[in-house]
């Protein structure tokens, strides 16, 4: 790049000001073009409309379904609980404000990656089989609210 090379940021270009007289090259019809349906206030055509013809989202076939109340737990493995003190309780609350998780959704579930190294009463929604054996081998007790 050279110093004639280059051009104003995007962010310093001026707003192109529609509809303020001839002069502004934007006059006149404000850059519709003449008549039609995009031309009009409030024109224009909904998103996916094809002009009537059956849109595609319409026409590729569906399958499966999405359940609505599904939920959508959030995830924990043993490993991450031994930046815990030992026998410490450790509860959904506790992991949100520590940092370990990023947001509650339905609720949180332990999974049994890892090794878990500190004797801890852990709460949680639920448990993967592996991580309830993972806990009680340290010493430590599962209890689902």
């Amino acid at each position: 790049m050279k110093l004639h090379e280059l051009k104003p940021s995007q962010a310093r270009k001026k707003r192109n000001r529609v509809g303020r007289g001839m002069s502004t090259g934007n006059g006149k019809t404000s850059g519709r073009g003449h008549k039609g349906q995009k031309a009009r206030t409030g024109g224009g055509v909904r998103p996916g409309f094809e002009g009537g013809q059956m849109p595609l989202f319409q026409r590729v076939p569906k399958r499966g379904f999405s359940n609505i109340n599904r939920k959508e737990f959030t995830i924990v493995n043993v490993d991450k609980l031994n930046t815990f003190e030992e026998g410490t309780e450790v509860t959904p609350e506790l992991l949100l404000e520590q940092g370990t998780i990023s947001k509650l959704k339905s609720g949180v579930k332990v999974l049994g990656n890892g090794k878990l190294d500190k004797k801890l009463t852990v709460k949680a929604h639920k448990f993967s089989a592996s991580a309830k054996e993972a806990i009680e081998a340290a010493g430590g007790q599962t209890e689902v609210i």
